[in-house]
C-alpha cells in the first residue's frame, strides 16, 4: 500500500433480529427530546414506526416528527426539517427509514445551529461544519439498504431548482451517525425495483473505490470479497426476497461498501455517481437506477486506461478464464458478465427508461463535478459521449 492514512469510525451498529430493542437503552444516552424523521409511511404499514415509538416512550422520550422525506431530499424539505428542530430543539435525531432519510437526518443535524445557509455552504461550497458547531446527535433505524449513510458521513441533497443533485461525504466523524440499527427483515417488504435498486447502489459504491490506483492495497482484496458476496447473496434475494442469510448478508455488505475502509489507502473514482446523480437531479429516478443505467458506458470507456484493473476485475470478481487471451478481451469479457447479471436482477440499463431526453445532456454536464482519482480525467465532450451511449 502507497497511500497514508487515518482511519476513524465511531458509529455503534446494532445488527440482527429484533435489534430495534436496543433503542430505548441507547437513547438514555442522550437527552429527553427526540426528532423522529422518516419517509411516506411505509414504516408505519410494516410495523417498524410502532416499534420505534414504543422503544423512545419506554425511555420516557417527547417526540415530534418530520414525515414525508423522499427518496431523493430537496432543499426544501431540509429547509422544513431545519425549522422544525429549531423550535423542538430536539437532544436526537432519529432517523427511520433508507439512506435518503439518513441522509436528511444528517443535514438537518449540520444545519440546525447553523447561521450560514446549508446549500450554499456545505453542497455549494463543499466546507465542513465550523469547529464550534453543536451539532445535533444523529441515530439510524434502517429499513432499506444501498447507500451505507448508516456509518458514514455523507448526506446528498438535490436543489430542484438548481436542476442539481449534489453529495457531500464530510471529513468531520462528529456528522457520523452515532449509532445504527439493523435489522435485516425490516428490508423484506421492499418492492423488487427498490431492493435490487439498493443492491446496484452497494455494488457501485465498491466499485467507485476499486477502479483506482495501480499498488497492491489491501483495500482492493477487501473490495473484490465484498463484491463477490454482493453478487452470489443477490442472485439469491432475487429469487427468494424472504431470504433472511441473503437479505442480511446484502445488509452487511452495505455498511462496508461505503463506511469508508475500502477507500484507504488510495484514490477513488466517483464519475459513476457524478454521471447517475445529475441525471436523477432532472429525473428524480431512483439512485441506483441512475447508476446502474450509466455504469455500463463510462467502464467501457475507460477500460483501456485501466485495463489491468479491468483484468483483475474479469478474472476475481466474475471468474472469467483468462487462458490463451489478450487482456482486452479478459477485460471485455468481465464487463459483459456484470451486465447479464444486471439484467438477471432487472436493473435499468438506460436512462431513456428513467425520463432522460437527449436535450437534457447539457444541463446533465453543467451539474458535473469531474473528477479526478480515477483512471481517466474526463471532459464536457467524453461526457456527452457516455450519456449518448447511456439512452
Amino acid at each position: 500500500m502507497l497511500g497514508s492514512f487515518t482511519y476513524h469510525n465511531p458509529v455503534k451498529l446494532y445488527f440482527g433480529e429484533n435489534a430495534v430493542s436496543n433503542l430505548k437503552e441507547e437513547t438514555s444516552r442522550y437527552g429527553g427530546k427526540v426528532l423522529l424523521v422518516y419517509g411516506g409511511g411505509s414504516v408505519k404499514k410494516n410495523g417498524v414506526y410502532d416499534a420505534v415509538v414504543a422503544q423512545l416512550k419506554a425511555a420516557g422520550k417527547e417526540i415530534a416528527e418530520v414525515s414525508g422525506v423522499m427518496p431523493n431530499p430537496t432543499l426544501e424539505k431540509l429547509y422544513e426539517g431545519i425549522a422544525v428542530a429549531r423550535e423542538f430543539r430536539p437532544d436526537l435525531i432519529l432517523a427511520v427509514g433508507g439512506g435518503s432519510v439518513c441522509d436528511y437526518a444528517k443535514a438537518v443535524s449540520i444545519s440546525v445551529n447553523c447561521p450560514e445557509d446549508p446549500w450554499d455552504k456545505y453542497f455549494i461550497r463543499f466546507d465542513e461544519p465550523d469547529a464550534d458547531l453543536e451539532i445535533v446527535p444523529v441515530g439510524c433505524v434502517l429499513t432499506m439498504v444501498g447507500t451505507g449513510s448508516e456509518m458514514n458521513a455523507g448526506t446528498v441533497i438535490t436543489n430542484r431548482d438548481a436542476g442539481l443533485k449534489y453529495g457531500h461525504v464530510f471529513r468531520d466523524a462528529r456528522v457520523m451517525p452515532k449509532f445504527s440499527v439493523l435489522d435485516p427483515r425490516y428490508t423484506m417488504s421492499l418492492p423488487h425495483y427498490q431492493m435490487v435498486s439498493g443492491i446496484y447502489d452497494i455494488f457501485n459504491h465498491i466499485s467507485e473505490q476499486y477502479f483506482s490506483g495501480s499498488d497492491d492495497c489491501t483495500s482492493d482484496y477487501l473490495a473484490e470479497g465484498l463484491m463477490r458476496s454482493l453478487i452470489h447473496a443477490s442472485r439469491i434475494a432475487n429469487k427468494d426476497p424472504q431470504n433472511y442469510e441473503a437479505r442480511s448478508n446484502i445488509m452487511w455488505t452495505a455498511t462496508w461498501a461505503l463506511n469508508t475502509l475500502i477507500s484507504r489507502g488510495k484514490t477513488t473514482d466517483w464519475m459513476v455517481h457524478q454521471l447517475g446523480q445529475a441525471v436523477g437531479a432532472l429525473t428524480d429516478a431512483a439512485h441506483g437506477m441512475t447508476l446502474s443505467a450509466v455504469s455500463l458506458p463510462y467502464y467501457r470507456f475507460i477500460l483501456e486506461s485501466g485495463l489491468p484493473r479491468f483484468v483483475r476485475f474479469a478474472t476475481e470478481v466474475w471468474g472469467v478464464d483468462p487462458e490463451n487471451k489478450p487482456d482486452i478481451q479478459i477485460a471485455h469479457e468481465g464487463l459483459d458478465a456484470m451486465e447479464q447479471w444486471m439484467k438477471e436482477l432487472g436493473l435499468v440499463m438506460n436512462i431513456t427508461d428513467l425520463g432522460a431526453t437527449p436535450d437534457m445532456v447539457p444541463a446533465m454536464i453543467s451539474g458535473i463535478r469531474i473528477k479526478t482519482g480515477g483512471y481517466r480525467t474526463l471532459t464536457p465532450d467524453e461526457i456527452a459521449a457516455i450519456y449518448n451511449e447511456s439512452f
